[in-house]
């Protein structure tokens, strides 16, 4: 069974960064591909970034793009966001997804889900 565990949330001033990392375990981390979502508080879950099985394709939302960058350690089985100029509006519940295959950017097409961290960007 996959498990995935997100860490690195935080509060973080505006124009701030913040390294998210989420491990996955229990099968081949190099199978998944694996993305990003936030959910903003009282908002749907959005997609924020994916990265394919070898770190060939990236993507990204266009609210995030030039400023976050998503990687991957498949020896670590660790995906990795890294967050920097940190607006208030990127405040929210950060997920990291996995599923078997190839990149994708709508939430219906991953298969496993972390418990998500907590961001906060705020004076």
């Amino acid at each position: 069974q996959v498990q995935l565990v997100e860490s690195g949330g935080g509060l973080v001033q505006p124009g701030g960064s913040l390294k998210l990392s989420c491990e996955l375990s229990g099968r081949t981390f190099s199978a998944y591909a694996m993305g990003w979502f936030r959910q903003a508080p009282g908002e749907e879950r959005e997609f924020v970034a994916t990265i394919s099985r070898f770190s060939g394709n990236e993507y990204y939302a266009d609210s995030v793009k030039g400023r976050f960058a998503i990687s991957r350690d498949n020896a670590k089985s660790t995906v990795y966001l890294q967050m920097n100029t940190l607006k208030p509006e990127d405040t929210g519940v950060y997920y990291c997804a996995a599923r078997a295959g190839l990149t994708a950017t709508k939430e219906s097409e991953y298969n496993y889900w972390g418990r998500g961290t907590r961001i906060t960007v705020s004076t």
